[in-house]
């Protein structure tokens, strides 16, 4: 049964930090392109970052680029998220997603296959 699980959401203060994880089972995330996502109330769900090409190919969103990183370890099978110098607009529940065939648009919701149940990230002081 293939699954993913988001864990690390939090409350933080502006300018703090969190990692979250995205653990992956029944498929071998280093095979895959992995993506984050994010929705905050009232909004779609937008593209936050993706990995692929074992880790050797990244991307962010203008928002979060320069604050966030994408990273996989591949002996755990999970992708994190470290995120850092965190601001309010950033509060919203994070998904994981997968795709395990080819990828044309990362930033597409429809490119990807698996998705995990979120994770609520909420930054406010």
């Amino acid at each position: 049964q293939v699954q993913l699980v988001e864990s690390g959401g939090g409350l933080v203060q502006p300018g703090g930090s969190l990692r979250l994880s995205c653990a992956a089972s029944g498929f071998i995330v280093d095979d895959d392109v992995v993506g984050w996502f994010r929705q905050a109330p009232g909004k779609e769900r937008e593209g936050v970052s993706s990995i692929c090409c074992s880790g050797g190919t990244t991307i962010y969103a203008d928002s979060v680029k320069g604050r966030f990183t994408i990273s996989q370890d591949n002996a755990k099978n999970t992708v994190y998220l470290q995120m850092n110098s965190l601001k309010p607009e950033d509060t919203a529940i994070y998904y994981c997603a997968a795709s395990d065939s080819l990828v044309r648009d990362p930033w597409a919701e429809d490119s990807y296959d698996y998705w995990g149940q979120g994770t609520q990230v909420t930054v406010s002081s």
